[in-house]
């Protein structure tokens, strides 16, 4: 376990990123005006910030706000064009005015959303040198630090933010690190907090509350985690992660047909891998198998669009490939490529289950011990540990870890979990 900063220990992906339209709203000093504003849908707040940026074409803050609705339009909808529309007003602001501090906050929240973690480090970093007071520079330079794996310095970081700004902001980043150190039930505790702070943006509640249900889902309690989504949802109607979240509480009920509902109502928005693995799962176990077989041709076909942009960095796209034994050696490669740029716990997870598919055990055990180096409650993480030692043929250890994982959550995933099981008792045997 590593050092822990006090008051942040006191008090998420996957992500503990959370966008931040208050901060370009005090632009408008009318609070009213603000307030009115920030109910706007996002879309709305698009056409407004276009027409005000067309009618006041040499105000570079106007074009700034309309970045930033972008961002948010792409948070809510995953399309990347928003983001490559977002970018390119930034990277046009810039071209104006290299100095524009909104604009570089921006670019620093763009580069995130990219995945460009160590960019982003280096950007926060230089923010911070000419504004140290600004908690959201902290913020994403903690995030960027949690994806690269340096978690110390995340911890600094995040602590730093919640000292300026104790808000939904920080509280989310300090209960997602939380989280990930191994303390489930404080991060909770905090990840409340931060649901109780609030925002002006319910997209930011929302993903809170998913973040709360995901934390509740990973320690088994599935009741609790219900109930954050369905908040989640009344927060922000329609929202895809709240319905996948449902998707999986309800699997682990053993309601699949409303698992099925929930997740499909999730792929209609977004059409994550993620979501077309765990229907195939469902699907299979529902006695569906041409609806099952469609989901495996989709995960199939994401692959094919990513490959022909270019694209081969995707940990879940490796593990949707791994959890069913289909082209294990594409998921190793997809697994190599994320973790060049993203070297944190989940990747090397990701990494060990890739390797034990592939039946390179050794390398598989070294991933893990990376993986499980904070105690972080996952019990994907456990499951994968314990395969991998029953391979190795380090039978007191997988028993170890395989009841782990089902102490945690003995329906963490309606596959895998049967799985762990019967591994668990051939074992005892």
């Amino acid at each position: 376990m590593r050092t822990i900063i006090p008051f942040l220990f006191l008090c998420s992906v996957s992500s503990a990123q959370v966008n931040e339209p208050d901060r370009l709203m005090q632009a408008f000093t009318d609070r009213a005006m603000a307030d009115k504003v920030a109910r706007m849908a996002t879309d709305e707040r698009i056409k407004m910030y276009e027409a005000l940026a067309n009618y006041n074409a040499g105000d570079l803050h106007y074009r700034n706000l309309l970045a930033g609705a972008f961002i948010q339009k792409m948070r809510e909808t995953m399309d990347p064009g928003y983001l490559d529309r977002a970018s390119k007003i930034v990277e046009a602001v810039l071209s104006a005015d290299g100095a524009d501090y909104e604009a570089l906050r921006l670019r620093s929240q763009i580069e995130l959303e990219r995945h460009n973690f160590t960019k982003v480090a280096e950007y926060s970093r230089a923010l911070i040198s000419s504004s140290p007071d600004d908690p959201w520079n902290w913020g994403t330079l903690g995030d960027s630090l949690m994806e690269l794996g340096q978690y110390d310095k995340a911890a600094e970081a995040y602590q730093r933010m919640v000292n300026m700004r104790p808000d939904l902001s920080s509280y989310n980043r300090a209960s997602y690190y939380r989280f990930v150190a191994g303390d489930a039930a404080g991060a909770i505790q905090v990840m409340k907090r931060a649901i109780d702070a609030g925002s002006r943006s319910m997209e930011n509640v929302a993903w809170c509350d998913v973040d709360l249900g995901n934390m509740y889902f990973k320690i088994g309690q599935v009741s609790e985690a219900e109930r954050a989504y369905l908040s989640a949802l009344r927060a922000f109607p329609g929202y895809y992660p709240a319905y996948a979240g449902l998707g999986r509480a309800y699997a682990a009920q053993g309601k699949i047909t409303e698992a099925i509902e929930s997740y499909r109502r999730a792929q209609s928005a977004v059409p994550l891998v993620e979501y077309a693995g765990a229907l195939e799962d469902l699907y299979a176990l529902a006695g569906k198998p041409d609806e099952a077989r469609k989901q495996a041709e989709m995960v199939d076909l994401i692959d094919k669009m990513e490959q022909s942009s270019g694209l081969n960095v995707n940990r879940n796209l490796a593990m949707a490939y791994a959890d069913r034994d289909r082209k294990v050696d594409r998921a190793v490669a997809l697994v190599e490529g994320e973790l060049r740029g993203r070297r944190d716990i989940y990747t090397y997870d990701a990494l060990a289950w890739a390797l034990y598919k592939n039946k390179q055990y050794a390398e598989a055990g070294k991933a893990k011990e990376k993986a499980l180096e904070l105690g972080t409650p996952e019990p994907a993480f456990y499951y994968h540990a314990g395969m991998i030692e029953r391979a190795l043929g380090q039978r007191d250890q997988a028993r170890k870890h395989l009841e782990r994982a089902l102490a945690l959550n003995a329906r963490f995933d309606p596959r895998q979990a049967p799985l762990a099981q019967a591994a668990l008792k051939e074992i005892a045997q």
